[in-house]
């Protein structure tokens, strides 16, 4: 289970009354950090910004009933222990929906592919 953010509470406020403009989530990212998830984080606590590895651009799609869900392949350039990921609103920066930290680490070879999705129910 992953913990929604504060930021990504008001962030939603906005979006849904179509306030400043802001923009969707569309991002996945991973980590190396191992910070037990709370919902005043607004970054992950290691985020990978390389190895393959780095922020990018996810698949997004509704599920039903009432789920958004981002998907993202990664092949890895080097090896890494990956323990967190996030859902942004930018390839940098930006505001962190949610964050999930896996109990075991999900390590990766060079040359290793990782697919991650990141699924939040509004209920």
């Amino acid at each position: 289970m992953a913990t929604v953010t504060d930021e990504a509470k008001i962030w939603a406020a906005k979006r849904a009354g179509n306030v400043d403009s802001v923009t969707a989530m569309g991002y996945l990212a991973l980590g190396t950090g191992t910070t037990a998830e709370v919902s005043t984080q607004t970054t992950l606590v290691t985020e990978i910004t390389d190895s393959g590895l780095a922020r990018a651009a996810a698949t997004v799609s509704y599920e039903a009933t009432a789920k958004t869900v981002l998907t993202k392949t990664w092949t890895a350039t080097a090896t890494k222990a990956i323990r967190e990921m996030a859902a942004f609103n930018a390839s940098s920066g930006g505001t962190m929906w949610f964050r999930h930290l896996w109990a075991t680490a999900r390590n990766v070879d060079s040359g290793d592919s990782i697919q991650v999705t990141g699924k939040c129910t509004f209920s």
